[in-house]
């Protein structure tokens, strides 16, 4: 490594202000950032309140993403091989190299897309590459179902990139989730893709691993399509440890609680904003349970709520973005809860869509703000309140 920083430091100057490559000084310092990390801190921006540099965060979501983008290459080797008729026969190395080639390609195109546009904006605007879409665009295929085209999923990380992030400004400055746009764009204009029991398992071989046959009578259904459609499940460990299907990186609920405890435990995430997702979640899922509709879903056991589907993926990365959410200590306990009691509302009140994490964050990340600002106000009207008492106490 002390060789690879000799050779940055040697050709640098080409790079800066009067240098024959100046015109590419913003790609040079996004590598240059990317394998080292500087040593100063960002004193300033949108969302910047500590010393601490973003690259640092963004490597450290990155990191506790690992365990459930692992797991859920093995999940798309089992659910292939499960489907065919040949899980009895495979090993476990055949499983997770099956779920790898499949997940692979989405994976380098999110990146190329997404960091291919930051780059020209960048140049264009003569600015620093921002390390925002580091985090990005490991969740955007991630929470895709695996047979998602690599063109579409092209199309929603540009239209992503440019409408949701670049237009407000860059990183810090978006007011939605730029990955959940990314889905949401997807499953409203390509809907097929997006749902129903045939997206959600890979289907053919790749690389002479696997089948181009599903067994008959095969079902690739997610444990809410069928609440929806056909009778809720009964509970079963599978799905806490992500054996079923479901987008590539939401279905282990281990593996996104030891994301979990990597992000409280570093401070990036906001255990207050977790929390309270799970308990909204929890309580409007008994709510249903009590006086809700006479549906499979409506009468679906609450922890079953908070197990399937995006909820556990979606609180614990997606509802603690240090961007779109409330940044208020007591704003961060209202925006979370509302974040679960919406999920919930969605899944049960909306017969043609069987999840609802990612419209509810998406909804609470418009009010955010208006949280935070109403949380202040209080405070403020609170101490005037306190002063004029003391002041008219003193006085007495």
């Amino acid at each position: 490594m002390k060789a690879l920083r000799n050779y940055l430091d040697k050709i640098k100057p080409n790079f800066e202000e009067g240098g024959k490559f100046h015109a590419f000084r913003s790609v040079f310092d996004g590598f240059e950032t990317f394998l080292f990390v500087p040593n100063t801190t960002a004193k300033s921006g949108t969302h910047i309140h500590d010393a601490i540099d973003s690259k640092r965060i963004m490597s450290m979501v990155v990191i506790a993403l690992v365990p459930a983008l692992l797991f859920g290459m093995y999940n798309v080797g089992y659910q292939h091989y499960k489907a065919t008729g040949l899980l009895e026969t495979a090993g476990f190395w055949e499983l997770f190299g099956y779920g790898f080639l499949a997940v692979l390609p989405k994976i380098i195109v999110s990146y190329v897309v997404g960091l291919g546009i930051e780059f020209v904006v960048a140049q264009w605007k003569k600015e620093e590459i921002q390390e925002g879409f580091l985090v990005s665009g490991m969740l955007i295929p991630m929470i895709v179902p695996v047979e998602c085209p690599l063109w579409m999923l092209a199309v929603a990380t540009a239209f992503s990139v440019i409408f949701a992030k670049e237009v407000f400004g860059g990183t810090g400055m978006n007011v939605f989730n730029v990955a959940l746009i990314t889905r949401a764009f997807l499953f409203f204009a390509y809907p097929t893709k997006m749902s129903g029991d045939t997206v959600w398992v890979s289907s053919g071989s790749i690389f002479g691993l696997g089948s181009n046959q599903f067994v008959d009578g095969f079902s690739g259904a997610t444990a809410l399509g069928e609440a929806k459609t056909v009778v809720a499940p009964d509970f079963s460990w599978d799905m806490v440890t992500g054996l079923i299907p479901g987008s590539i990186g939401e279905t282990s609920v281990i593996a996104i609680a030891i994301g979990a405890v990597i992000l409280l435990w570093t401070g990036i995430a906001s255990w207050k904003t977790m929390f309270s997702v799970f308990v909204g979640g929890a309580l409007m899922a008994w709510v249903f349970n009590v006086a809700g509709p006479d549906t499979e879903i409506a009468h679906m056991p609450w922890y079953e709520h908070l197990v399937l589907g995006g909820f556990c993926f979606g609180a614990v990365f997606m509802a603690t973005d240090p961007v779109t959410s409330a940044r208020t200590e007591t704003g961060k306990y209202i925006y979370g809860f509302l974040i679960g009691a919406m999920a919930i509302i969605i899944r049960v009140l909306n017969p043609g869509y069987p999840e609802g994490m990612m419209l509810a964050i998406l909804l609470m990340n418009i009010f955010a703000p208006l949280i935070d600002y109403c949380v202040v106000q209080s405070n403020i009207s609170r101490r005037e309140k306190r002063a004029a008492l003391k002041s008219v106490k003193s006085n007495n």
